[in-house]
This record gives structure tokens, sequence and C-alpha cells, in this order.
């Protein structure tokens, strides 16, 4: 069966890379009809941050990636582990290390002066004489001294390693607790791991953890190593990237599925396919179509893709999204009816959740400011605004459509281009030349706040008027 894992240390919250390592995971486990782990590697304990582990659960919440079984933390498993240690001293496998942290530095800088790449030099591999006092050791694997290590990682191809360019590595700590690529290697074992799916920059780990593979008896995976992300100038991703934790998405107004379509398709490809749900995913996915090369973050397709997913969600589901972004209490306050057309009217224009609410906000209020330099024959407008509060009925706002014959009717009788009509509407009742069609702005203000706000703008116009003479 097929086993992934996804498996954070704790030290800060779940970037958009992160996520995208969880979901390549989630997607194969899927695929296959197999099952899928969380792991939190806290066994730094000076470094972890509860305020990280709680995030990365709230992430996972969001996104929808279910995990199976218990979430595992290393911080629990310590006995584990050091009985493993144990394992490999009993069989000569491992041996302690006595060598001190200043033998070591004085070493690696004679090495350096040599043109040599520090490393250790197997000092206490085989010792038999007395330990040395007051100094706490070290753990080391004895790594091959000959030979290389091989193996077919599922992106890079064949990978080799010269068994001279690795050393002793150290598996535990003085004090005791064992290191990254040890409890790594005894949890993926244990819990079943077939497939390790993670970023390129654990590729010079694998080596070391197929060493322990080996001195443990335990099966390799197979492993998939991702190219990182880039910007869109070929550098690192930073923060002001996109390189953010992934809940800052969902405050800035990124819909979950447009953020795993995105992810998804940073180093995946199925096909021309752009757009894909979650079902599609699964489906498709399979790690041999990994990308060999790194992939881009594009702001511009992530907003392409909001914008889509936006636009495709009913007002019922928008409005529960939206409940996170303090729509005004005049949002709420509108029927149901009137709610959704606003709705309707919003979300082919917005990239974002956040957009949405500055638009309903925006709608909403009344305006402050009118954009008369977009009037050509102001005349001609006020006169139009004139003859529709005196032909505006309650009964024109029963519905857009009804609204809608209002409005034709006039431009037929006047003989006006649409343009004439609709312009100084909009400017009357949303101050500016751009934003939703008039007939629905009017219909989700209603009667009485439609004809306030045309009395209003016709007083601006008066005043404005009076200043200039």
């Amino acid at each position: 069966m097929v086993t992934t894992r996804f498996a954070p240390s704790p030290t800060g919250h779940l970037h958009i890379g992160g996520l995208r390592t969880a979901l390549f995971n989630y997607l194969y486990a899927r695929s296959c009809g197999g099952r899928f782990y969380l792991r939190i590697e806290d066994t730094d304990l000076d470094r972890n941050v509860k305020e990280a582990t709680e995030a990365i659960l709230k992430a996972f919440e969001w996104v929808g990636l279910e995990v199976d079984g218990q979430i595992l933390y290393q911080s629990q498993r310590l006995d584990i582990y050091k009985r493993h240690v144990q394992q490999l001293l009993d069989e000569g496998k491992a041996y302690y290390c006595y060598m001190s942290k200043e033998e070591l530095e004085t070493l690696r800088e004679t090495q350096r002066a040599q043109g040599l790449t520090p490393r250790y030099d197997r000092r206490y591999r085989d010792f038999k004489g007395t330990p040395p006092s007051g100094v706490e050791p070290v753990v080391r694997i004895k790594a091959p001294l000959n030979g290389e290590v091989r193996f077919k990682d599922g992106v890079k191809g064949e990978v080799c390693v010269r068994a001279e360019e690795l050393d002793d590595f150290v598996i535990a700590r003085s004090n005791g607790v064992p290191t990254y690529n040890f409890v790594v290697t005894v949890d993926d074992a244990l819990m079943g791991i077939s497939d390790v799916i993670r970023g390129d920059d654990h590729l010079s780990n694998t080596p070391k953890q197929i060493i322990l593979y080996q001195a443990l008896g335990f099966k390799i995976p197979n492993f998939y190593h991702v190219p990182m992300i880039l910007n869109e100038q070929g550098h690192k991703l930073s923060k002001r990237d996109g390189a953010m934790g992934v809940m800052d998405y969902k405050a800035l107004g990124y819909l979950k599925e447009a953020l795993l379509n995105f992810l998804v398709r940073l180093g995946w490809s199925h096909k021309d396919q752009e757009i894909f749900s979650l079902q599609e995913m699964k489906a498709f996915f399979n790690p041999k179509d990994l990308n060999s090369a790194p992939s881009c973050f594009s702001p511009h397709k992530l907003d392409w893709l909001n914008a889509h997913y936006i636009k495709e969600s009913p007002p019922d589901l928008l409005k529960a999204l939206l409940a996170d972004f303090n729509l005004a209490a005049s949002f709420n306050a509108l029927g149901q009816m009137q709610q959704d057309t606003l709705l309707e009217a919003l979300k082919s224009r917005a990239t974002s959740l956040k957009e949405m609410a500055s638009g309903v906000a925006k709608v909403l209020s009344a305006p402050t400011s009118y954009a008369l330099d977009k009037l050509k024959n102001k005349t001609q407008a006020l006169e139009v605004l004139k003859t529709l509060l005196d032909r505006f009925t309650e009964q024109d706002f029963i519905s857009v459509e009804t609204l809608d014959k209002t409005l034709h009717a006039l431009i037929q009788d006047r003989g006006l281009k649409a343009g004439a009509v609709l312009l100084p509407l909009r400017i009357a009742l949303l101050g500016e030349a751009g934003g939703i069609g008039v007939k629905e702005a009017l219909f989700v203000l209603g009667f009485q706040q439609s004809l306030d706000r045309f009395k209003a703008f016709l007083d601006f116009v008066a005043v404005a008027s009076d200043e200039i003479h």
C-alpha cells in the first residue's frame, strides 16, 4: 500500500512550499487508495513554537487535507529512538565518539588549510582504550568505507554518492537526543512509509538515511525530491513574493480551492489542463509526472485562479466565506434577493474575498465625491436624472428585470444612447464611472436610497456650479 507523510518542524507557520509538499504526498496516497500521515518533528525543544503546531493543524483543516490515524509527535517517541541507537551500538554498527567540539573544530581548520573537505577523521571508530574523562560522547554511525550509496530518485533520476564523500555522522548528541536523520529514518520505517516526497533541499540527507535504513535492517522507501519554488525573477521565494504562512492567504481572501489548484501546478501537470478540482487532482496525480526544473510562483496566476473560483461560487457560499471579512451591517440589512444580486454583480469583478468585501462596502456607502469629469454633457445628464426622479416608482424596484424595462423605456423615449443614461446614473449612485451594473445597483439600494442618492448628486452639482460662478 502506498503510504506517505508530511513531517514539518513546528518552528514557524506552515508556508506555501510546505503546503505544496503536503499536497503532493496527500494526493499520491489518495490516488492509490493509500494512507497519508502527519508527523510533527518537534525534537528540537529549544526552537519549537506551540503556536506553530497549532497553525499547521489549522492550515490542514482549512484546505481540507485529512490525515489518517493519529498525528505523531516525535517528542513523545524519544525512548523508541534511544532503543534503536542502542541496537546499533550493540551490533557494532555505531560507536561512541569522545572527540570534543574544540578538537573537532581544530581538525576542520587543519583540513581547510590543506584544501581538504572538513570531516570527522573516524579516530574513535574502532577505539578500545579508556575513554577520556569529563567528555559526554556522541554516537556516530559506522558509514561504509568504500563503494557507493546509489538510489533512483523519482524526480532527479539516478543519484550516486561515493563512500569517501560521507563520514561517520552523528546519530545521537551528547545529551542523548537523536539527530534529525536518525529519527526521520526510524519514524518513516516504523510508520511503513513507502514513498517520500519532499523538497530537494533534503537530497543530501538521503544517502545518510539510506545508510541508516540498511544498518537497522529497514526497507528503503521510494524518494522524490521536488525542486524549490522560485519567484518570477528566478530567485529564491521571499515573503514579498508569496512565501507567507498558509493562513495569511486565507486572511487575504484566497479560496482554498484556488490555493490548492495553484500549488499543484507548481511542478506537476496533466496534459494542458489548468483548472483542477480536488477530486480531479486525486484522480490524476502521479509523482512520476513531477517536473525536474524549479517552479515559478506567479501572483498573477494565483489571482486568476482565485477570480475563477470566486466567479464559480454561489451566493450562499460567498456569504459564508465573506463572514470572515466584517461585512457592513448595511449588507445584513438587505433582503436575500438584494444580497444575492450584489454578490453576483461583484464576483465577476473580484480577485479576492477581501476585494469583494471592499466592493460591498463601497456600493452600500453613499459617495462623498463624484467623477464629474467623466460626463461629456452635464446638462443632458442632469435632465436624465430629473426625469428618472419623476418616473421611478417603488414598483420599478421589485426586481432587476422591471428596472431594466424602465431604463430601456427612458432610453427609447429620449432617443439617447444607453451610455448617455447609464453613465450619469452610475456616477450619481456610486460616485464613479465604473462599478457594478446600474440596474443591479438600483435594485440593491432600493427605491428610497436610490432617490436619495440622485437628489444628493443633483445638490452636489448645483453647489459646484454656484462655486464656479
